[in-house]
């Protein structure tokens, strides 16, 4: 894509800022009137039609005005994001005062208000997870080899056991147990496993065990045992939504039975928002990997807890969310929360 102008960064900018406000597709004599753009409507029409052979806007219908695409919000969240504003600063106003009262909430309460309180300011879904470790302290490892199917199982320092069930090449006893030693040694070095340091001589049988262990820690790490959702009123009455534009009965079922499908991808972008380096993940329509959400915008913050552990500030919406107000808040949480816990 051709790098934009200072005008049609100007253009792109407030076309995004009307659709969020509006839902309506704007022309280029609104776009003047209301930002008070310094150029004329057919300079600011020709700015749009660039945008819209670039894919950054599109127009709905023939006759209509043009409205942002999936690629122009992309745009706009990576280059063109304007700070949170008066409310994301009033928040944050709010979670100081109330700080020394949140040290002596209990950890769900205290979720569950955060989580309220920015389904109420975005109007849209909250969703906050407790902070759980981010891969599993293991003390021991052992290997059980039965024809084709190799079981590991996995002790942790907690007394708690795993089992994994692997399907695996043909392998001899020895092979077995000596691979079964190297992991072993691994963990009292180092407690956790290198896997890059696997030696040759034990790779056809590792590879297949480091892909069960990976996947297994993967899915431990999206735990959302006692997910704390709020908003979910808000979300669904969204136009997008309750115009039966897309398919509600599938992104609710989302929500309630496979929440953990929200917390897949990992975070990707680093912020300043509060002036501190942070994580965030914002995923933008067809962006997901799971397609009920092709309509949806995601941010998703993570935060540090005690003793390794992390968790989630998240907020679900339309791809039309004012992304700049959504990001600061959940940046202001999740910052908030890690003054509390850590």
């Amino acid at each position: 894509m051709a790098l934009l102008s200072p005008r049609q960064q100007q253009v792109l900018k407030a076309t995004v800022r009307h659709y969020i406000d509006t839902v309506e597709p704007v022309s280029s004599g609104m776009l003047v009137q209301r930002f008070h753009l310094n150029a004329s409507p057919a300079t600011v029409r020709n700015a749009m039609v660039w945008l819209e052979r670039q894919g950054l806007l599109r127009q709905p219908h023939t006759s209509a005005g043009r409205i942002p695409s999936q690629q122009g919000y992309r745009h706009y969240v990576d280059a063109l994001l304007p700070q949170g504003g008066s409310q994301v600063q009033l928040l944050q106003q709010e979670l100081n005062s109330l700080r020394l009262q949140f040290q002596w909430t209990a950890l769900d309460d205290l979720l569950h208000f955060l989580a309220g309180r920015l389904a109420d300011l975005t109007g849209l879904l909250a969703l906050m997870t407790r902070p759980v470790p981010r891969t599993p302290r293991l003390r021991t490892m052992r290997l059980v080899s039965s024809g084709e199917r190799l079981v590991l199982m996995m002790v942790d320092w907690g007394g708690n056991v795993v089992t994994l069930n692997i399907r695996h090449p043909p392998a001899l006893p020895q092979d077995v147990l000596l691979l079964e030693r190297w992991l072993d040694h691994q963990l009292q070095v180092g407690e956790q496993i290198d896997w890059q340091a696997l030696p040759p001589q034990h790779r056809s049988l590792g590879r297949p065990v480091q892909l069960a262990f990976e996947n297994h820690v993967r899915q431990s790490s999206l735990a959302v045992d006692g997910m704390v959702a709020v908003g979910l009123g808000g979300l669904i009455a969204q136009p997008e939504f309750h115009q039966g534009r897309h398919n509600l009965r599938d992104l609710l079922q989302l929500v309630e039975e496979r929440p953990e499908e929200l917390l897949r991808e990992q975070p990707q972008q680093c912020s300043t928002v509060l002036g501190a380096p942070r994580l965030q993940h914002v995923s933008i329509g067809r962006e997901h990997k799971t397609p009920t959400l092709a309509a949806c915008g995601l941010v998703k913050v993570p935060y540090g807890g005690p003793q390794g552990t992390r968790g989630w500030v998240a907020v679900l919406g339309p791809m039309r969310m004012a992304y700049e107000t959504i990001i600061g808040s959940a940046h202001s949480v999740a910052a908030l929360l890690e003054r509390l816990l850590g």
